[in-house]
């Protein structure tokens, strides 16, 4: 077994790392809103006169939940469109 046969080579193109960071980013903002409208939603709670909105708010965040793995599988199916060969074996966020 010579060096070279040791080494472990990893290559990951530009174009990868740009498409991970874009969508870990879409997924960590979609998070933070979902944490902001049931946050928001449960403390409209607290009020009869603003029962109605927290209602709506929680609605949202459900809906923002749904959209989660709808980012993740945008983000394989564009890294198996630039060749990635990651894209199938990739951590999701």
């Amino acid at each position: 077994m010579t060096e070279d046969d040791r080494t472990l080579h990893l290559r990951i193109g530009h174009d990868e790392i740009v498409v991970r960071h874009r969508y870990e980013t879409l997924s960590i903002a979609n998070d933070i809103c979902i944490g902001l409208w049931f946050v928001i939603g449960s403390v409209l709670f607290f009020s009869d006169a603003t029962a109605t909105a927290g209602t709506w708010l929680f609605l949202v965040g459900s809906v923002q939940m749904l959209v989660r793995p709808g980012i993740r599988l945008a983000r394989r199916v564009h890294l198996q469109r630039i060749g990635s060969a990651g894209a199938e074996t990739a951590r999701d966020f």
